[in-house]
């Protein structure tokens, strides 16, 4: 590798990187060079993707940007299934909110991304593929737990909340809003930049909170958390695949993406968690679910 580095500065005529007490950091020429050896890197992997498939051996790098909620609860099972069909395929992940990872997507640090939400810009395509309800948990002994409340009893109690830039939080403030709250008539007891840590939080008797049908299974089946439901408020959205705009994906990212439903197929029949069932949502008769 500093053979490697020594033959680019040599070609380039000026230091890439500045060696100090042991510790290495791109110089200004340095980094004017990433965004263009990213984009070669990219189109290396683009080209090496699309020479195997045609080969009819797919293989190569495939690179994945996820929104936390199905970064943690659904990509798993998906990306599993697809190695093992595809044992050649190399995957990286990157997650974050849906706001980090469609601007990573957009800078062509990922081929493809799995997002939460709308994507809200012109320079992202998107495809929706699966219709997912967020669900207001509570802890298992709280005063609401089971019950079906009046939108205005929201105000009355702590709720936490994902950051700003997440797409459930976006989804709730604009349910919420419809149904005549609006974001300063809630007690926002605290932010968290993690489904886990709000589900925790909750656990912990901070307060109560909206997250996916997906990430609150366990914990419905252990008891430690109940569900309640606010009437007349729905809490859906939809989940999509999102591609730079511009032509339509080769290669492994056309791959994943038919794959992917096939393998949501056999995981939302696992929606069913006992007295706290969560209600299913298929967007197309080929995701209907045995619910």
């Amino acid at each position: 590798m500093t053979q490697q580095i020594k033959a680019l500065e040599d070609e380039f005529a000026v230091a890439l990187f500045d060696r100090v007490a042991g510790r290495i950091a791109l110089t200004p020429a340095g980094h004017a060079l990433l965004p263009y050896a990213e984009k070669l890197k990219a189109l290396s992997d683009e080209a090496q993707s699309v020479v195997a498939n045609v080969s009819g051996i797919p293989g190569g790098q495939l690179a994945l940007g996820a929104s936390q909620t199905i970064s943690q609860y659904l990509l798993p099972n998906l990306v599993a299934g697809f190695l093992r069909q595809n044992p050649r395929i190399t995957i990286t992940v990157t997650s974050g909110n849906t706001d980090a990872v469609l601007d990573a997507l957009a800078q062509h640090k990922t081929q493809l991304a799995l997002i939460e939400g709308p994507a809200l810009r012109k320079d992202i395509r998107v495809e929706p593929f699966m219709e997912d309800h967020l669900v207001l948990v509570v802890p298992a002994e709280h005063e609401w737990a089971n019950k079906e409340l009046l939108p205005e009893t929201l105000t009355a109690a702590p709720l936490l909340m994902r950051e700003f830039g997440s797409g459930s939080r976006r989804v709730v403030e604009n349910a919420l809003l419809q149904a005549g709250l609006k974001r300063k008539d809630l007690k926002t007891k605290m932010e968290i930049d993690s489904t886990e840590g709000l589900l925790s939080a909750v656990e912990a008797g901070l307060g109560a909170a909206f997250v996916s049908r997906w990430a609150v299974r366990n914990q419905l089946t252990l008891g430690t958390l109940k569900l309640a439901r606010v009437r007349g408020v729905t809490l859906s959205r939809m989940f999509s695949l999102a591609y730079p705009a511009g032509p339509e994906p080769i290669g492994n990212t056309a791959a994943f993406d038919p794959f992917s439903l096939i393998i949501l197929l056999t995981l939302l029949p696992e929606l069913q968690v006992g007295p706290g069932r969560i209600p299913c949502s298929p967007t197309t008769s080929a995701l209907r679910p045995r619910c």
